[in-house]
């Protein structure tokens, strides 16, 4: 019984599973850079881009399975994957932005919820857009 649940929501599991572990690089990528008294937005960005490229990686091989290395293939997804993280980039900007300078949220906890808010985006996107079968 259980097996079979977690076979039938394997996908759901594994993103969330990676979806968590992109969290964590990112969340720990921005405080390394707070930590060094880098800006606001300029530690979101440099903690985006390095969980992206850790969430790309995961998702295409471990979430998703999409084992082509062809170039065209890899080429689509990975211009679709970088759009639609460009949103969540976005999104996640925006909202550490209202939270800290607007709502003076303690800046962990308003990237916490940002984070929460991006992945669920990311995961429709990746979903039924970038990895679909």
């Amino acid at each position: 019984m259980i097996k079979e649940l977690i076979n039938r929501y394997k996908e759901a599991i594994s993103y969330l599973f990676f979806g968590v572990l992109t969290t964590i690089v990112n969340l720990i990528s921005y405080k390394f850079f707070t930590i060094l008294q880098v800006d606001l937005y300029v530690s979101v960005v440099l903690a985006w881009i390095l969980s992206v490229v850790f969430a790309f990686i995961t998702n295409k091989l471990f979430v998703f399975e999409s084992k082509s290395w062809e170039m065209a293939i890899l080429g689509k997804e990975l211009v679709l994957f970088l759009s639609a993280r460009i949103l969540s980039l976005g999104i996640d900007l925006v909202a550490m932005g209202v939270m800290v300078n607007i709502i003076h949220i303690q800046d962990m906890i308003a990237k916490l919820v940002a984070n929460v808010i991006v992945v669920i985006v990311n995961y429709i996107f990746s979903k039924f857009l970038i990895f679909k079968k």
